[in-house]
């Protein structure tokens, strides 16, 4: 079954022409905070994905019973109520993983791509349109909070979703990779710092990747226009 041009473009957007971090810049508190390992990037980024997706469902099918002067009060108390019922999913099910990421969870409540997605988009488009970008839009997040928690972790300890059977679950530990064996580690990269500076790579690795694509795109060349005194 392919997708039409629409849901095409929305999966682009959201994965990576318009992705929340490399194309809007936001969500990048949460993003250098937890990326310490590619574990808790994972965890973080699945509770944001599950919050966006239901939080743009349930906007998009709502949209017409919320008044347009108070929808944005509206907007985010029911990112906050979908939030707190994650906190607590996580809490009873995911609990090592809970305690490390601990505030963040509840501040992806504060989450401007969230509320930017249920305003730009959730708010006027149908329940079908609406899920798939904001699980394109997470599925995007959550690919970054990965990558950038992974590219740290290799560097400063040459593994890869360590202790992942610990705060996932038994079923996780085939993620479980040393990367680089017997290696001392770099411990600026599991500093904020590190973040700051793996994060500046990605995002001009993104942009080089871009150059290349936009090389590679035929160009399209007009007809000269004649002007109509040379007729």
């Amino acid at each position: 079954m392919f997708l039409s041009e629409s849901f095409r473009k929305i999966a682009s957007d959201g994965l990576w022409n318009n992705n929340i971090v490399f194309g809007q810049n936001l969500a990048l508190c949460p993003l250098l905070a937890v990326t310490g390992t590619a574990t808790n990037g994972l965890g973080m980024g699945l509770a944001t994905l599950v919050v966006i997706t239901a939080s743009n469902g349930l906007i998009s099918l709502t949209r017409h019973l919320i008044p347009s002067e108070i929808r944005i009060p509206i907007f985010v108390l029911l990112i906050a109520a979908l939030v707190t019922l994650v906190d607590i999913l996580m809490n009873a099910w995911a609990h090592e993983l809970y305690k490390v990421l601990g505030l963040f969870i509840a501040l992806i409540v504060t989450n401007c791509a969230l509320l930017g997605r249920a305003e730009a988009f959730a708010s006027k488009q149908p329940v079908k349109e609406a899920l798939w970008d904001g699980f394109m839009m997470g599925l995007g997040f959550l690919l970054v909070l990965v990558a950038l928690g992974a590219a740290r972790e290799i560097s400063a300890a040459g593994t890869v979703f360590a202790n992942a059977s610990l705060l996932l679950g038994e079923s996780f530990r085939f993620l479980e990779v040393t990367v680089i064996p017997d290696y001392k580690g770099f411990l600026l990269m599991a500093l904020p710092p590190g973040g700051f500076i793996m994060l500046g790579f990605l995002i001009v690795g993104k942009r080089l990747i871009d150059q290349k694509l936009a090389q590679r795109k035929p160009v399209t060349v007009l007809p000269p226009v004649i002007a109509e005194e040379e007729l």
